[in-house]
């Protein structure tokens, strides 16, 4: 079982015209090695990426409450984490990388903002080693990166709270941005891998142009 990469490595790619974050958006390969976290948090974090990645919206679609508990899968620079923090000032974001320079990096951001409720996690291929149960996963351009999905989702309804969901944002077939077309999973495939895992779709959102986002929780 390979969780092959995070956020930040499926970003990792050739140098394109793309604007907004878009020329870290493009990988040539299915797999990646990362260095220099924070060499690419410039283009991770770049503020242009906010008008197609709309993270307050995604953010706001998850419904969260002020003491939830939240984990980012594939966390990287932090883009999300950090945000996702000040959503959940009661609460606790686990930001999961299996990079160790991605967690360093994470961990020192989030201690430079005072951001205490951030916890920087070094996840494995086939476990994000959650320290805690949570209420809310959210993997964006991440999930398409898991191999043996069924058995790393299947494993992971473990760390879920009872009413917990599984939030999973990945590009669609036409976006300028991302993974060759060839690495890309339609929705009805991933909405059958995760009923394979145990879930069943709860929520799909339309509002991102280049990704689409679906909503799961455990049958």
């Amino acid at each position: 079982m390979k969780f092959q990469t995070s956020l930040a490595i499926v970003c990792l790619g050739s140098v394109s015209v793309l604007s907004g974050g878009a020329e870290a958006q493009t990988p040539p390969t299915h797999h990646h090695d990362f260095v220099d976290a924070a060499k690419w948090a410039g283009v991770f974090d770049d503020p242009a990426r906010d008008e197609w990645q709309k993270p307050h919206e995604v953010i706001q679609a998850l419904e969260l409450a002020p003491d939830a508990t939240v984990a980012d899968i594939g966390s990287g620079t932090g883009y999300f984490t950090v945000r996702l923090s000040h959503f959940v000032p009661e609460g606790r974001v686990y930001g999961v990388d299996i990079a160790p320079d991605m967690v360093k990096y994470l961990s020192e951001r989030a201690a430079k903002s005072g951001l205490q409720n951030i916890t920087a996690v070094t996840g494995q291929f086939d476990d994000p080693m959650l320290p805690a149960p949570v209420d809310r996963v959210l993997l964006v351009d991440t999930y398409h990166h898991i191999d043996n999905r069924a058995d790393y989702f299947a494993h992971l309804r473990a760390s879920l709270k009872p009413a917990g969901r599984v939030a999973i944002i990945d590009f669609n077939t036409l976006s300028p941005v991302g993974p060759p077309v060839a690495d890309r999973l339609l929705p009805a495939q991933v909405t059958s891998e995760m009923e394979a895992a145990g879930y069943r779709l709860l929520q799909r959102h339309d509002f991102l142009p280049n990704q689409y986002f679906m909503v799961f929780t455990p049958k």
